[in-house]
């Protein structure tokens, strides 16, 4: 005669566990609050310019947002959750950005994302899954303590049992969670081990329980059996060779994708079809997270990518919606046409999309006639009858690259990188000057009302100045002063809204030369000579333009105000120099000197100023020759190959070059 065996039941709360990096946390509706939790560096958070938790399954996901002073939560955030979040003040500064969730209900179980971001760019993220359950009502409490008496009675009568003949509980209770990104691997396993001993006959059965019910592997008779899977699963899926001798029931899905998203249930079951153990799988598929492009205004238009090969209902809804803007409606697609009725009117006759969309797997967005304000981050979902079957996000940039050149000589005491604009700035703009031409160097950053000098390079510290009333004026222009030669490179100024959004850039190019130098040589017995400077047509109308004698300092000519002032020319040069009528008009700042006597022979240095700033330099070397003697340059060649000989010795093959002289040689 058969014992009878009474099965204990038992209540199992389970508080918290980890699933593939995803932590999981289980409350009873009817609780207070429920905390979820997200820790970061302290580093990671403190440099961040905000922190958003999200639930993608959500058309407006925004859970609670915080920026850097405050909880910034009354446009974006989804209505269900309005005045039942709160996060610590100091978050963002100690790194802790867990959140509170008051009177948690059924509704509110799902996904939730913990996002960091610095200027619109993801810094990291943490997923915690929220399970909210209705609590069990008292009558039941009782019962599992009358149960739980009851099967202490009978935990001897258990060992009597059969070992297969009756039905046993499942292995695990728990569903477990896989979570993977599409294209991020070529299989994905969902596990299943067991320290069970099966008979060696029974039916192992793979099955898609939800969002519907599909039949994905079946092992039976010690063999898989691929006509009685589904036809969308066939070839695509794979077991152990003998998985109830190696307990292990695990399956491997080849080439994942968003639609294989769901609930797996792995059944195994005796030749009477008695149920022997059981386990569930929670498959997710996640679609490439983020996606950016970078585009300039004068761009007629730009295009926001999404291609997919899985076949798409030919009723779905395609959504493309502004995610950092107040989920604003960028576009809508349904039934192969654009609902223009359901788009923000900022984009009304500014997007476009394939008429065959969904048929062509092509769901990229057209948007034209672009704008500084089109930056921002961008979510296109596909869904039917309320359930998500894809979702992408394309962040775009659009830039303003005015580009200027600006050119000074070493040895002025300042330089000008100018950027007037007119756009009326709000009050909480980031304005950033930064060396573009090299790595992480900020040259000044202005931030809320105040320069950021701890953010600043060292090699500028105490150099740069910009405007105080800069945000008042439009005037972002930067002052350099001191500049050095490897200052020389490629400036961006850009300026920042407070989510991280671009509202103006300019591009300065500085180049910082040593003055350019350049012998004249002129017989004996020539009446003058001219020392040549020509440059750029860019002069400003209040230069000073002055020539003067390197050796002895002497004033050689002055040019100001549209006149030469002669009366400030050394006596020697008096009624003896001579300019262009419109130097400035004409960029020839080139000076013919009369009446030669040997004694001009020397360095000439003409320098062109505005105030205290010098704008152009060159200098002129002037040499007499005989008429039949060797010139300056001849002769200074030939002292270095003299040097040189005299360095390499008498056998060394010499072979010399023409080199220009430097400002140091020539004086």
């Amino acid at each position: 005669m058969d014992v009878p065996c009474l099965m204990p039941f038992l209540l199992l709360v389970h508080v918290s566990h980890h699933a593939s990096g995803v932590e999981v946390y289980q409350v009873y509706e009817g609780e207070e609050s429920v905390l979820l939790p997200c820790q970061v560096p302290v580093n990671v958070s403190s440099s961040s310019t905000a922190v958003v938790w999200d639930r993608d399954e959500f058309k407006i996901p925004t859970v609670h947002m915080r920026v850097q002073s405050r909880d910034d939560i009354l446009n974006d955030q989804n209505h269900r959750y309005t005045n039942r979040t709160s996060m610590k003040a100091d978050a963002l500064q100690t790194g802790d950005l867990s959140l509170t969730l008051r009177n948690p209900t059924v509704s509110d179980g799902g996904t939730y994302t913990c996002i960091v971001r610095k200027y619109g760019q993801d810094q990291s993220k943490t997923h915690v899954q929220l399970k909210v359950k209705e609590r069990p009502p008292t009558w039941l409490w009782a019962l599992f303590v009358v149960l739980a008496i009851l099967a202490l009675l009978a935990v001897s009568g258990i060992f009597m049992c059969y070992r297969y003949k009756w039905i046993k509980p499942p292995a695990d209770s728990q569903v477990l969670m896989v979570e993977m990104l599409e294209g991020e691997k070529k299989s994905v396993l969902l596990p299943f081990k067991t320290t069970e001993d099966l008979p060696q006959d029974a039916t192992v059965e793979w099955r898609l329980t939800d969002p519907k019910h599909m039949q994905v592997h079946v092992y039976d008779s010690g063999k898989n059996q691929p006509d009685k899977q589904d036809e969308v699963y066939q070839g695509r899926t794979e077991m152990k060779e003998e998985p109830l001798r190696d307990k292990d029931l695990s399956l491997k899905l080849k080439e994942p994708h968003v639609t294989d998203t769901g609930v797996y249930t792995c059944t195994v079951s005796s030749k009477d079809g008695s149920l022997l153990l059981q386990k569930v799988v929670s498959l997710t598929v996640r679609e490439s997270q983020m996606e950016t492009v970078e585009v300039t205004e004068w761009n007629k238009s730009v295009l926001l990518p999404f291609k997919t090969k899985d076949d798409l209902s030919q009723d779905a809804t395609v959504e493309w919606r502004r995610s950092d803007s107040k989920h604003r409606k960028v576009h809508m697609f349904q039934s192969s046409q654009h609902l223009s009725g359901e788009q923000e009117e900022i984009y009304r006759g500014r997007t476009d999309m394939n008429k065959e969309a969904l048929r062509i797997g092509d769901l990229s967005l057209t948007l034209k006639d672009l704008r500084l304000t089109d930056s921002g981050v961008y979510t296109c979902t596909v869904c039917t009858h309320g359930k998500v079957l894809k979702q992408k996000v394309v962040v775009l940039s659009v830039r303003v690259y005015e580009l200027q050149t600006v050119e000074v000589t070493r040895g002025v005491k300042r330089v000008l990188l100018p950027f007037k604009t007119t756009a009326d700035l709000p009050e909480d703009v980031r304005v950033e000057w930064r060396r573009s031409d090299l790595e992480d160097v900020k040259v000044l950053v202005y931030e809320n009302s105040q320069k950021k000098h701890e953010e600043q390079h060292q090699d500028y510290q105490g150099r740069p100045e910009m405007n105080e009333e800069l945000l008042r004026t439009g005037d972002l222009s930067l002052t350099l002063y001191y500049p050095r030669l490897t200052d020389s490179g490629v400036y961006t100024c850009t300026v920042y809204r407070k989510d991280g959004a671009i509202l103006k850039q300019k591009v300065v190019i500085l180049t910082i030369r040593g003055y350019k130098v350049e012998i004249v040589e002129v017989t004996k017995g020539k009446k003058s000579v001219l020392l040549p400077f020509k440059t750029t047509l860019d002069l400003p109308d209040d230069v000073t333009i002055e020539w003067r004698r390197g050796d002895s300092r002497d004033t050689v000519h002055t040019y100001q105000h549209g006149q030469n002032l002669l009366e400030e020319q050394g006596q020697d040069y008096r009624g003896r120099t001579e300019m262009n009528e419109e130097p400035l008009r004409t960029g020839d700042l080139s000076l013919t000197l009369k009446d030669l006597q040997k004694n001009h022979s020397g360095f000439y240095m003409c320098t062109v100023s505005q105030g205290e700033d010098i704008l152009r330099q060159k200098g002129v070397t002037l040499t007499f020759r005989g008429k039949h003697g060797a010139s300056f340059t001849e002769l200074f060649q030939g002292f270095r190959k003299k040097r040189k000989s005299i360095i390499d010795g008498p056998s060394s093959s010499v072979i010399y070059e023409s080199i220009p002289l430097t400002a140091n040689e020539t004086t």
